[in-house]
C-alpha cells in the first residue's frame, strides 16, 4: 500500500499515530494482565514478577511499538483523551498489586503527607485506583512503575551495554529491589 493509500483508512497522520498508540498499549495491556491474572492473588511478589517480566517480554518482541508509546515523543503530535484509557492498564495493573501490598502491611496507617504538585489529584481521587492510599505508598508506586519502564527502556535501546553484563539477572535484581519499595517481599 502507499502511504497516500493510508488516507483512505485515517484522516490524518496524528490519527494514524493514534489508532497505533491505542493498538500497542492495548497489546502490552493485555499481556501484562494475562500474565498477572494468571498468578495466586496471595503472592503478591508472583503478581509483581509477572507483570513485570509480561511488559519486559512484550517490549522485547515489540520494540518500534513500545519505542513509539515509551520512546521520544513524535513531533507536533499531541495524544488524545482517547488513549488515556488503553495507556492506564498496566499502571492498573501495578496499582493493584501495590495496594493489597499496602493492606497487608501491619503498621498501614496513615502514613507521609507529600508537598502539594507531587502527585497529580487525579491519582487519589475518588474512584482512582490509588485512593485513600498514603501519600508516601503512592510516590513508591510511581517510582515503581518509572523504574520498571527505566529498566526495560535502558535494555531495549542499548543503553545498559558496559553496565550489566547479563540483562535477565539485571532485571530480576532490579524488579526485586523495586518491589521492596513497594513492600512487597520476595516471599509472601
Amino acid at each position: 500500500m502507499s502511504s497516500s493509500g493510508m488516507y483512505r483508512y485515517f484522516a490524518s497522520r496524528d490519527d494514524l499515530l493514534t489508532a497505533l498508540i491505542i493498538d500497542a498499549y492495548d497489546a502490552l495491556g493485555s499481556c501484562v494482565e494475562r500474565a498477572e491474572e494468571a498468578i495466586d492473588r496471595e503472592d503478591l511478589f508472583a503478581r509483581w514478577q509477572a507483570a513485570t517480566a509480561a511488559v519486559r517480554s512484550w517490549a522485547r518482541a515489540n520494540p518500534q511499538e513500545y519505542g513509539l508509546v515509551f520512546g521520544s515523543p513524535v513531533p507536533g503530535y499531541a495524544a488524545p483523551q482517547d488513549t488515556v484509557v488503553p495507556a492506564a492498564r498496566v499502571p492498573l495493573v501495578l496499582a493493584a498489586i501495590l495496594r493489597d501490598a499496602y493492606g497487608r502491611r501491619p503498621n498501614a496507617g496513615e502514613g507521609t503527607r507529600l508537598a502539594p504538585g507531587v502527585i497529580h489529584p487525579t491519582l487519589v481521587a475518588s474512584g482512582a485506583p490509588l485512593e485513600g492510599l498514603p501519600d508516601d505508598v503512592v510516590l513508591d508506586g510511581l517510582m515503581a512503575w518509572v523504574a520498571l519502564f527505566g529498566l526495560v527502556s535502558f535494555e531495549l535501546f542499548g543503553h545498559l551495554v558496559g553496565s550489566a553484563d547479563d540483562g535477565d539477572t539485571f532485571f530480576a535484581a532490579g524488579i526485586e529491589r523495586i518491589a521492596a519499595t513497594m513492600g512487597i517481599p520476595r516471599h509472601t
